[in-house]
């Protein structure tokens, strides 16, 4: 069998294969799962298939649909071993093909100073034009934008390299901007609020 739900109730678990592009959850003997259960919507879920994997979206049902044991409140990917609960009715996701992989969590971005942060703003500016090569800012336009010195931005982006570990091959402010677009120090939704 492949991937199934299995769903606990009064007499054990019972496995039912997901087959399709999606599976409904629901009072309503049209859906694919019928639940008999007072606190379930007559259309109260969806389970939907992706080329990577299954998600599961509640459908405004009354009283929700919890995933390992948080309302959910849009759509949510699946993996093998979560619980899904429905009302009284409890259910896990079983993948027997799934191996174990595990989702490496993003390093946090460096502490940066108030204008630390200003000088890595003024460096990404330009990728807001959306061009595909477009290149960071130079020194004199961060200098004359902040209204500082140039020797001062230079010293700034001195230190910016130190802490985002940019070793003195990689000191480029290309690799600069990059990185910190990468690692959230700066996002395009701070760049639009700075203009």
């Amino acid at each position: 069998m492949g991937l199934y739900l299995e769903i606990w109730g009064d007499r054990g678990p019972q496995a039912r294969p997901l087959d399709g592009a999606q599976f409904t959850i629901g009072t309503d003997p049209k859906n694919d799962l019928e639940l008999d259960d007072e606190a379930v919507s007559a259309l109260h879920a969806v389970l939907q298939s992706f080329p990577t994997g299954w998600t599961i979206r509640d459908l405004g049902s009354r009283n929700g649909t919890l995933v390992n044991g948080e309302r959910i409140g849009s759509e949510v990917v699946l993996r093998d071993g979560d619980e899904v609960r429905i009302g009284r009715v409890r259910m896990v996701l079983r993948d027997p093909a799934t191996t174990p992989r595990r989702t490496q969590a993003l390093a946090e971005p460096p502490r940066l100073t108030p204008r630390e942060h200003d000088v890595l703003l003024e460096l990404c500016r330009p990728l807001l034009q959306g061009d595909a090569f477009t290149e960071p800012a130079t020194v004199a336009g961060i200098a004359a934008a902040l209204v500082v010195t140039e020797a001062a931005v230079k010293q700034h982006i001195a230190h910016l390299y130190d802490k985002f570990g940019l070793v003195d091959a990689d000191r480029k402010r290309v690799r600069l901007a990059n990185t910190a677009l990468q690692t959230g120090a700066v996002s395009l939704g701070d760049l639009r609020r700075a203009t």
